[in-house]
Formats: structure tokens, sequence, C-alpha cells
């Protein structure tokens, strides 16, 4: 008897469970393909690069950097006599090899005792030793990359660094490799410290210096790099109307490169990864912001380093190639509209190298 009712239960159970599919399908479907779109979403959302141990590491430099500057342990407070020289830090942050390093050679020649350069090279790439007789002090790096925090971490292990080499670094230029100078050091130095034959200890121990960075709140799509972790995820900390934004590359006075290393409560913020990548440029973001809350008036809103977007693409400036190189080329990007012209330039691809040293002593480095 079973056997003759089988087909019939067959194709009712399964006429029942066509109808309840066609049912329940339209609120289904949408809900895995909505699953589905997250997922695709979360794989294309950057995961942090900066691990619990990287992080930790940068702490214990950063605070070792404070203590080393504070009057107690600070070697400017015990100098009696000397009459030192105050320095300038030049550092690079670099991903390539550092192409112009024969130019910036002669930019630094016969002046040691002014300079000290360090170098934060990732160490993801394998890069060929500079070729320079000056000293460079080349830092303990780590892993770098576009759109992410980590570019924040490496300025600020730059700093921490010179800092804790020498207390006689007043003046903290951050460099790309793909940057060239537009004046002589002689000139650079002057204009950030003066006469090095009058240098003093009452020099060193002012705190006054001006930091030049730029800082601005009148940026295209603004907002949408404010937003560019989610909605809200910047507040309570940073409210949009505090919001700023700058150049990557700087030059800090030492009091204002402490007060970087002593930052907690935006670098939290600011590290997280973002959700829209085009977007997302978190050392343009995290240096103008906090030096804005912090000390407006202490800095020149403007940077020192041209850079030309008139054509750029994804983001990156006009790359200047060999054929444009000349003197009316490099007169023309000292200019600017601030009390300083500019002291340095990018982006400029290898080939440039050998007409820029072409023009070195008779353009670049003759003020």
């Amino acid at each position: 008897m079973l056997s003759s009712s089988s087909p019939f239960v067959y194709s009712l159970i399964l006429f029942l469970s066509l109808f309840f599919l066609l049912l329940f399908a339209p609120q289904i479907l949408p809900f895995k393909k909505h699953q589905q779109q997250e997922l695709e979403q979360n794989r294309q959302k950057p995961q942090s690069l900066i691990t619990p141990q990287d992080e930790l590491e940068d702490l214990h430099l950063f605070h070792q950097a404070v203590l080393s500057a504070s009057p107690a342990s600070s070697k400017i407070s015990h100098l009696g006599t000397v009459n030192p020289k105050p320095k300038i830090a030049f550092l690079f942050l670099t991903n390539s090899d550092l192409v112009f390093a024969p130019l910036w050679q002669r930019f630094f020649q016969g002046n040691d005792h002014l300079f000290n350069i360090y170098v934060h090279a990732d160490p993801f790439v394998k890069l060929s030793a500079p070729e320079w007789s000056v000293k460079a002090n080349f830092i303990p790096a780590k892993r770098t990359a576009r759109g992410s925090p980590t570019l924040i971490s490496a300025a600020r292990r730059l700093l921490a660094n010179a800092i804790l080499d020498d207390p006689f670094n007043l003046y903290f230029a951050l460099i790309s490799q793909h940057c060239i100078p537009l004046h002589s050091f002689n000139h650079i130095y002057t204009s950030f410290l003066g006469d090095p034959s009058s240098s003093s200890k009452a020099f060193l121990t002012q705190k006054s210096q001006k930091s030049f960075i730029e800082i601005t709140s009148d940026s295209p799509h603004l907002h949408n790099r404010y937003v560019a972790r989610g909605e809200g995820s910047l507040l309570p900390e940073i409210p949009f109307k505090q919001f700023r934004v700058g150049s990557q590359f700087f030059v800090l006075a030492k009091r204002h490169a402490l007060l970087v290393l002593k930052e907690r409560k935006l670098w939290r913020k600011f590290r997280l990864p973002c959700f829209d990548l085009d977007s997302c440029y978190p050392e343009e973001h995290y240096f103008p912001t906090f030096l804005s809350m912090k000390d407006p008036k202490g800095c020149s809103h403007y940077t020192l380093t041209r850079v030309n977007w008139t054509d750029s693409v994804d983001g990156h400036p006009h790359t200047y190639h060999a054929p444009e190189v000349s003197s009316d080329l490099l007169h023309t990007l000292r200019k600017s509209n601030s009390t300083y012209s500019y002291f340095f330039a990018r982006k400029f691809s290898p080939d440039c190298l050998k007409p820029l040293m072409a023009i070195a002593d008779d353009v670049i480095f003759r003020d």
C-alpha cells in the first residue's frame, strides 16, 4: 500500500518545495547578494600594516626621544663655554634608490658640522646604497605603503631617531627620494637658523622657531578625505571644522617635532584603515590637523617643497623628465607667494640627474 502511494507523496513534496522556493527566494537572494557585496568590500578594504609589535616598538622609541630632549637629560644644558652649531636634520623617506644622491652630495659638501642625514628605506624593497661620501644614517625601518598610516609612522620614526642621535638638530626637513634642492645649503641654513658663525647656546635653547608645513581647509574634496575611514570615524577628537590637509613634506622645528612624538589621541583615529582609498592620504591629514589644533600661529601654513599638480595622475603630481630641465625651470620652481621662495621641488624622474648636475653649480647653488 505504501509503495502505491509513493509517487503521489513524492510529487506533492516536490511541488511544495518549488512553491516555498519561489515564495521566499526574493527575500533570500537579495540577502545573499548583500553578503557578497560586503565580502567584496572587505577584500578591497586595506588592513592595517602596523602590527601591535610595531606599535609598541615605536611608542618606546618616541618616549626615549622625548626623554632625551628634556632639560634634565639634554646635552645642551651641560655645554658650559662650548659654542655649538645648530643643525638641520634631513629626513629621507624612500621606497626606491636615492638616484639624486650625487646632487645632494654636492649640496651638502663642505658643511658637515651643520647637518645630519637620516634615511627611512622600506625594508621590503631592495635598494642600492647611495653614492655619496657624506655620512647617512639608515635608521631601523618598517614597511610603508601609499594611502596608509605607515607613512605617518615612518615620518615620526625619522624624527625620533634624529632627536636621539644629535641634540643639536633643531630643524627637521622631510624629503622624498624624488626631491631636489633649489638653493645652496648656505642659503637654506641661513634662512632657518641664521649665520652659522654667530650660533650660540642661547639660540639652541630658544623656543620660538616656526615650522614650515602646509595647513589648509579649502582643499577640493575635503569632506571626502574627512570621512575616508567612515562617517564619524574621526569624532569626537577631530570635528570637521578642525580637520586640515596639506603637503606630505614639511620642515618642523624641534619643539613641534617633540609635540608630534608625544601625541597619542589623534593617532588612534588616523591609524584606522580607510574605506575610500581614493581620498585616503593619512600623512597629508595627520600632521596639518594636529599642528593646526596645537599651535596654528607657530606654523607657516605653507610648504617649502614645490609640487606641480597641473596634470596630476592618480594622485601623483607632474613628473619632470630630462628634456624639461633648464635654468628657466629651476628659477620658476623657486618662485612662491610666501615670505620664502621654495627650497625643494618634486617630482623628478631618474633621467633628470645628468642635466641637473650639469647646471648645479651655475644655477641651483648660485643664489
